[in-house]
């Protein structure tokens, strides 16, 4: 089995996967937050950052292009091909209302026909490889059937998908039925991803579809670090390597943003998935989520990660 990190804006970004590739290194492909794809001639700061190769030394990772113009993501594609990336993904799952209402992410599977025109563009320029992550569809799964049609006319390095619509967001169970039938029908490798939390969350899917070779996590993998160990192993993680990786973290946030409200805000972020894998953890996440000094935000850590445990059994909910 391989194992993928889903991009999570502003959550999983090279400070969180470095911190991940120091302690846990269980990951086979990390997939960066998306940019949004144009025909400038540079990169925001924040962008370029994030993907620069000595910010991630060691990793394979995979830059992840939004956009519904062809002609952008061909521009933005040369750029990122020069700083040594071979492999790019187009995002056609993200969710968000301010993005689909823009055709972009999700909102862009409502549009078969210019999906089609697009994809057709861009693999005629064959600037990388390309991978896609979708959804399976903006409003009812039966889309899903054209939308297959269409990405089994090109050549993807991998299909990557999320089992709900876009109305879903991330509620309702994600749709099995719809991904047995892209198992079956699909030309281009495909990688599974959606609601892993649990061991017995991955034991199901394996049950249920034994040739799956490739899962992506996000939010399970966020909450909780060393999940992949437990599957692979059986082992639970250790309170004090999942504090130095907290630690790590912290750190590298304080050495690159300026004042306490701002490396909070990270914090806060990670620590809306971490706080779960704990025992008795709601008087130490409301804590937390009102701490405006760092002071106040190390006290409360240290003593969570002292009077609490990691909990094998755990209802994990977002």
């Amino acid at each position: 089995m391989k194992f993928y990190l889903a991009p999570m804006e502003g959550v999983t970004g090279y400070i969180f996967r470095n911190a991940y590739h120091t302690f846990f290194n269980h990951i086979d492909k990390y997939f960066a937050p998306f940019i949004v794809a144009n025909q400038r001639d540079s990169f925001k700061t924040r962008d370029l950052n994030d993907i620069l190769p000595e910010h991630n030394e060691g990793i394979k990772l995979v830059p992840q292009l939004l956009t519904n113009q062809a002609k952008d993501f061909i521009q933005t594609s040369k750029r990122i091909k020069e700083l040594g990336y071979l492999e790019l993904n187009l995002n056609l799952g993200c969710p968000s209302k301010t993005v689909v209402s823009k055709n972009r992410g999700s909102g862009f599977l409502a549009q078969p026909e210019e999906l089609d025109h697009f994809l057709e563009e861009v693999f005629s320029q064959a600037i990388t490889k390309i991978s896609i992550k979708t959804r399976i569809g903006r409003d009812h799964p039966e889309e899903f059937r054209k939308l297959i049609e269409i990405f089994n006319k090109y050549p993807l390095e991998e299909l990557i998908i999320h089992p709900r619509v876009q109305k879903d967001f991330y509620k309702n169970k994600p749709n099995w039925n719809v991904f047995q039938e892209a198992l079956v029908v699909s030309k281009n490798p495909v990688c599974y991803n959606g609601d892993i939390f649990q061991v017995n969350n991955f034991n199901e899917l394996t049950a249920a579809f034994p040739l799956v070779e490739h899962v992506m996590m996000g939010r399970g993998l966020i909450a909780n670090p060393g999940i992949i160990k437990e599957i692979t192993e059986g082992k639970l993680v250790e309170k004090e390597l999942l504090k130095e990786f907290h630690d790590k973290i912290y750190s590298d946030y304080r050495q690159v943003l300026f004042g306490d409200k701002n490396v909070l805000f990270k914090m806060k972020e990670l620590w809306f998935y971490m706080i779960q894998v704990f025992s008795d953890n709601e008087k130490y996440h409301k804590k937390i989520r009102k701490s405006e000094r760092l002071g106040d935000y190390e006290e409360t850590v240290t003593r969570l990660f002292v009077e609490q445990d990691i909990q094998r059994e755990r209802k994990i909910s977002f």
